[in-house]
């Protein structure tokens, strides 16, 4: 056993003045020995920041304040606001998780949140890691919180070899030995900390790190190399074609409402051939187009990365007039101005800038085959 594991309350001590010293200034936070935050900023950020920056989160956390200011707001406000507000953001099933847990606290819970891990794990939506941070930060509960930044810390603390995920185990087992009685919320902020700004991913500037002596990492020369991970399998590519319509007489764009379930639900979509796992032919995608009309393949693709595929777009652009727009199902609304997922951000951006004149042609005549 290394000298760091049986130091437990040493490495506490350690983290907490530093933190005391370094914490980040954050919006959701409250400073080191003030009352702890409101549970629902805590649940708020927390459910933001997962798989998502802190630079990301910091002005949708304050949008949403504003919008909502407590639990009960943000549970009475309608689905589909809460998903165009969280647009941008990514991973959407947070989105939908978020709004199921304001009901269920504003409605079973008087907007009351459980004061304890055990509780948390209840709500809809909060898993192991955020009813931790939740219950160390708003209620002082010792829980051990591990995310990707305490991750990393305690890797190279504990010199752990083993890569993720397998080592998540261990690790969780090491984060509950260090963490404190006392002050258990400061001390999983403060790790948090010293893992985005010092111990960081590359180059850690481990002459600074307040756990230098103690890292068993550090003393064997492996640090930067740790955490180590799993080989990951190539990630699969899917295809599709956006269709982006326009209006003439302002140049909207017709823009749908995807089903309330699966990838991006709920959320608004620009139209697009099915997501696929060979490229599509132009005359095969135009039995997908949203209207008749005639159809101009466009130079240019986009790529986006989700977690576990990465998606290629061709796109086409049609334009129709008012009269033929009033009829098809949908909404209309200028490119700049939609709240809409990056994904769908990047099939607008294959909008040309100049005006392109099409041809009377049938349609899909000058489209790409």
């Amino acid at each position: 056993m290394s000298k760091a594991r049986t130091n437990s309350p040493d490495i506490a001590a350690l983290v907490l003045d530093w933190y005391d010293r370094h914490h980040r200034k954050l919006p959701w936070r409250s400073p080191p020995g003030m009352p702890a935050p409101e549970p629902y900023r805590v649940w708020l950020s927390e459910v933001m920041l997962q798989q998502t920056t802190v630079p990301a989160v910091k002005p949708y956390f304050e949008k949403f304040l504003k919008l909502w200011p407590s639990v009960h707001d943000l549970a009475h406000a309608p689905v589909e606001q809460v998903m165009e507000a969280w647009a941008g953001l990514g991973y959407y099933a947070r989105a939908r998780n978020l709004h199921k847990c304001a009901k269920a606290v504003s409605e079973q819970h008087g907007g009351t949140f459980p004061g304890s891990a055990a509780g948390l794990l209840e709500l809809p939506g909060i898993g192991p890691y955020t009813a931790a941070a939740i219950a160390a930060i708003a209620f002082d509960e010792p829980a051990a919180v591990l995310d990707g930044n305490i991750e990393r810390v305690l890797a190279r603390l504990f010199a752990v070899e083993t890569p993720l995920p397998q080592a998540r185990t261990e690790l969780r087992k090491l984060a509950a030995q260090v963490t404190p009685q006392k002050r258990p919320g400061d001390f999983a902020q403060g790790m948090m900390d010293l893992g985005a700004t010092i111990c960081t991913p590359k180059s850690p500037d481990c002459l600074l790190c307040p756990l230098q002596a103690r890292c068993e990492g550090f003393r064997r020369g492996i640090a930067e190399t740790l955490p180590r991970k799993a080989a990951k399998a190539a990630r699969p590519v899917r295809h599709t074609i956006a269709f982006l319509l326009q209006r003439n007489d302002d140049g909207a764009v017709l823009l749908r409402r995807r089903p309330p379930t699966g990838l991006l639900g709920g959320m608004l979509e620009v139209p697009s051939a099915p997501w696929r796992d060979t490229p599509w032919a132009s005359v095969e995608a135009l039995q997908h187009a949203p209207a008749q009309t005639d159809w101009l393949m466009l130079n240019g693709d986009a790529v986006h990365v989700f977690t576990h595929f990465e998606l290629r777009i061709g796109a086409m652009l049609g334009r129709v007039g008012a009269r033929e727009a009033a009829k098809l199902d949908g909404q209309w609304q200028q490119p700049q101005e939609a709240a809409l997922p990056t994904v769908m951000k990047k099939m607008l951006g294959l909008l040309p800038s100049a005006d392109i004149k099409l041809t009377k042609s049938r349609r899909g005549d000058r489209a790409r085959s």
